[in-house]
């Protein structure tokens, strides 16, 4: 049987090239739609990037592998939530037509064999957490309670979407711990900044699920809003620039890197600009570009660690 494309995976490198065997379990890791492994990873790399500049020393080959075990990280621990998400939400999933032809409602992945994908992406995550400090394994555990509980959150509340940016931003913390053995009132302040932020860019996601969610009652941030849901994304986004550069200037870095945050800003607010609650189409390509936002962000605290003169 083959493995047909997901509605809202576009033209990806699994349909054009993977083994048709590999196709289910690469789609249950949504390695088809690597944007949330760089939504996963940024985050990890602006908390790295961040402590370095609290750090004052000389990069080592330590941090070198805490960007690949990062990384590493990022493509795994993403691969176990969603199948885990996949499990939870599979008889909803069946009912939404974006989400029912996931390798799970499809039938072509058991949930025992979704179970096992969970398990083993979990153990191999588990071995290169282990080559981090303490603080930082302590961190890494504690996120499984985020985790474990972001697939009932749509259950309970309109908020889903504010649970999923307190689980996908933990790299923040766990970033900043690896390389300082502590967590300070800036990676605290840049975490919550990003908590905002996924909290806009995924309400700006849910906008292709509205109907199909309103259908089978699972709550969203964007149902909430309704017909305000662009006024609501432009708060969500003014409390992230906000707490962004309050996280830069508790961590003192350089002009620099107010500079480089104008364009990032922009680049949100173009989002807010041009988000229609009634195109999906618009909203899907609106989320995808919060990579390029997420990047502009680790560049601008990078520039500002190291200093470089306007």
């Amino acid at each position: 049987m083959r493995s047909a494309p997901l509605p809202d995976a576009g033209a990806n490198w699994v349909d054009r090239r993977a083994p048709e065997a590999f196709k289910p379990w690469l789609k249950l890791g949504r390695f088809d739609r690597p944007i949330g492994i760089w939504l996963l990873l940024i985050p990890g790399w602006a908390g790295l990037a961040l402590a370095l500049s609290q750090d004052r020393r000389t990069p080592d080959l330590y941090d070198a592998w805490l960007v690949l075990a990062f990384a590493l990280g990022a493509c795994l621990m993403r691969a176990a939530g969603c199948a885990f998400n996949d499990i939870v939400d599979r008889d909803i999933d069946a009912e939404v037509a974006r989400t029912a032809l996931r390798p799970i409602p499809s039938g072509r992945i058991s949930v025992k064999q979704a179970w096992a994908f969970v398990v083993g992406c979990s153990l191999v995550s588990l071995l290169i957490l282990l080559t981090l400090n303490l603080t930082a394994i302590l961190l890494g555990v504690g996120s499984l309670v985020l985790v474990a509980a972001y697939p009932f959150m749509k259950r309970i509340t309109w908020w889903p979407q504010a649970w999923l940016g307190l689980t996908f931003n933990w790299g923040v913390l766990m970033g900043f711990a690896a390389v300082t053995g502590t967590i300070t009132s800036s990676a605290l302040l840049l975490y919550l900044g990003a908590m905002f932020w996924t909290l806009g860019y995924d309400t700006i996601y849910a906008l292709q699920d509205i109907e199909d969610d309103a259908m089978v009652g699972v709550k969203s941030s964007a149902r909430r809003l309704g017909p305000k849901v662009r006024d609501g994304v432009a708060f969500f986004y003014i409390l992230t620039v906000i707490l962004t550069v309050a996280a830069g200037a508790s961590a003192g870095l350089g002009p620099v890197f107010y500079v480089a945050l104008l364009p990032w800003a922009a680049h949100l607010f173009r989002q807010v600009r041009e988000v229609r609650p009634d195109n999906p189409g618009l909203a899907l390509r609106l989320f995808r570009s919060n990579r390029e936002a997420g990047l502009i962000l680790l560049l601008a605290i990078i520039l500002g660690t190291v200093g470089w003169p306007i």
